[in-house]
């Protein structure tokens, strides 16, 4: 018997500073009841997926910083995502900027939570890989202060039982590294599924910047093949506050092929049935890691943060 979810991936045109909480929620409501008119069980929306992409500005005032987070999850503008998830029976993941009292401290994380068909969180995320700068740098076209705006993740890598299989959550540059996949492989993950915003451009190496849909994709698809897992990877596109985003949205099989894809830089939605079982062969066979992984061999990789190099 296979386990069949269908997933739509919810990719976004561009967000600017202009548009309200209201026009955006309304944005992702008209993709969620898409997903439910061709039968997705989720809909994946991108990282920060409620604002602009703020950490491209530096901004004196935290007030005005706050603006973007959001103190309530479901709070009373995004309460309407829930309550229309619950009518029609279609879950989603979201992303958005986080602002929590924990520790006795006002604390801000880059986050994302998975909401199951019933509009109940059954899971929640928090970034790790922070990319970017925490100072001030305007000689950059634009800036990428995630490091200034939000602390690193303290949730680590969970997996959560939904959807009938073992789901996992990353946000942005997390896709880019292998960690994130693996840890959340050791756990049989099945699906993870990854909101982004990455611009086309990247200040302090704009050589990469005709390779920005080769290495998203590059990534993805090697970390679903080497952990045998589904990855759904979904981003923002088009030319936002001046700076254009790649779009690029994918749903990457187990076996390494993208099996379902965006081909615009606005609001669409691709959809694929994702059948859980297909990591099956890949778990069982050359990445079994009961059977084959030597762990004693990979200590370097949690003893030593970055490379040593002697002259």
């Amino acid at each position: 018997m296979t386990r069949i979810v269908t997933v739509g991936a919810a990719q976004l045109g561009p967000i600017q500073r202009a548009h309200s909480r209201k026009e955006v929620v309304a944005r992702l409501l008209s993709l969620l009841e898409q997903g439910a008119r061709h039968g997705c069980d989720l809909v994946v929306f991108p990282e920060l997926a409620l604002t602009t992409f703020f950490p491209r500005w530096f901004f004196e005032s935290q007030a005005e910083i706050d603006t973007f987070y959001e103190a309530q999850m479901p709070g009373p503008e995004t309460q309407v995502l829930f309550d229309t998830a619950r009518k029609l029976k279609v879950g989603f993941y979201l992303g958005y900027a986080e602002l929590t009292q924990e520790d006795g401290r006002t604390r801000r994380f880059n986050t994302s939570i998975l909401v199951d068909q019933t509009g109940v969180i059954v899971g929640k995320y928090r970034k790790v890989h922070l990319p970017g700068h925490a100072e001030h740098e305007p000689w950059r076209q634009f800036q990428h202060l995630e490091k200034r705006y939000f602390e690193t993740g303290n949730l680590g890598f969970p997996v959560f039982r939904a959807f009938g299989g073992i789901i996992g959550m990353a946000v942005c540059n997390d896709r880019r590294w292998p960690e994130t996949y693996r840890v959340m492989g050791l756990q049989g993950v099945e699906m993870i599924l990854i909101g982004y915003n990455t611009p086309v451009h990247n200040p302090p190496a704009p050589e990469h910047d005709n390779l920005s849909h080769f290495h998203n994709e590059l990534v993805m698809q090697s970390g679903a093949y080497q952990n045998g897992t589904w990855v759904i990877g979904v981003g923002k596109g088009g030319r936002e506050e001046g700076v254009d985003q790649i779009g690029n949205s994918i749903i990457v099989a187990p076996s390494g092929e993208i099996v379902g894809a965006c081909s615009t830089l606005g609001d669409e939605l691709a959809i694929a049935r994702c059948d859980l079982d297909l990591t099956l062969s890949y778990k069982n066979s050359v990445f079994n890691f009961a059977k084959h992984r030597e762990p004693h061999a990979y200590g370097m990789i949690v003893e030593r943060k970055g490379a040593i190099i002697s002259v």
